[in-house]
């Protein structure tokens, strides 16, 4: 690629995306494009990329295009969601925005900095997760690191968010070397298409703090996901009610698990830092 190409740069609490417009003219990058702009040290760094796209479906707002720093595309995101939902809301005059991704259709309404995501129904049979085998209970599934008779994170509760999550229960997220322990578990057999994984301690019935290792990106500030995953997760095993806070290194997200409908609520804030125009270098044949 030759032409130049503007980015923005985007967050939601911490969670950064370099943010490409592709609704005019498409955009085509490799995934060795799209490491070298994710690096921190030689590139923008952001956690995922993404890429909006024109979408041909009527009542549709913007297709949005999800890679993580890897160069791999994902299905779902649900802070570059709000992101992207602010930033259409803003363009457009609008309170209400129509996103799609991979994993379907997400309804937005935007309050100025606050941005609500219907992220649909939460998936909990194995095969939808999907895990490599059956299990009839996926409140907790029989996983564990560290000694058999005393494992030091065991039972996570998996479930999808059109991306694969696993939550293990802990007294304490900071007590446990995530940066560690993440990248064994988010490629853990079990897990046929990898998985991000979270360590979340309930506080009290209606918040709870929690760490995540993002599938593809490490340790992220925040991921929305993995904040709505932990809320159903916890309410399906009682330890929790259907609305309550999250609290993540990068700030909180309230997570509503609508009774009516089985729909999750995401709402937090979204954030523009910036913009620019991609280094040349970074699109060349031989980016790393």
């Amino acid at each position: 690629m030759t032409a130049p190409l503007p980015y923005l740069k985007m967050n939601g609490l911490g969670n950064d995306f370099v943010v490409l417009d592709a609704r005019q003219e498409k955009i085509a990058l490799t995934a060795r494009h799209i490491r070298a702009i994710a690096n921190r040290e030689t590139g923008i760094g952001c956690d995922q990329l993404i890429i909006m796209e024109h979408d041909s479906i009527d009542g549709i707002d913007v297709f949005m295009r999800i890679y993580n720093a890897q160069g791999d595309e994902v299905d779902a995101c649900g802070n570059a969601t709000r992101c992207v939902a602010g930033l259409i809301a803003e363009e457009n005059g609008v309170a209400t925005v129509a996103v799609r991704t991979n994993a379907g259709l997400i309804t937005a309404r935007v309050n100025g900095a606050m941005v609500t995501a219907d992220m649909g129904r939460p998936k909990f049979g194995w095969q939808d997760i999907p895990l490599a085998e059956p299990f009839a209970d996926t409140t907790g599934i029989e996983l564990q690191v560290g000694p058999i008779d005393h494992p030091v994170l065991h039972t996570p509760s998996v479930v999808s968010m059109g991306n694969p999550h696993a939550i293990f229960w802990v007294a304490d997220p900071d007590a446990h070397d995530l940066g560690r322990l993440g990248p064994l578990l988010e490629n853990h057999p079990i897990f046929p298409e990898r998985a991000n994984i979270t360590l979340a301690q309930v506080l009290s019935p209606e918040r709870i703090r929690a760490r995540v290792w993002e599938r593809g990106a490490g340790l992220t500030q925040a991921c929305g996901t993995a904040a709505c995953a932990t809320a159903v997760a916890a309410a399906r095993k009682g330890l929790t009610g259907r609305t309550l806070t999250i609290e993540l290194p990068g700030g909180t997200l309230s997570i509503d698990w609508r009774q009516s409908d089985d729909h999750v609520l995401m709402t937090g804030p979204w954030a523009l830092d910036g913009e620019g125009v991609i280094p040349p270098a970074l699109l060349a044949e031989d980016a790393a």
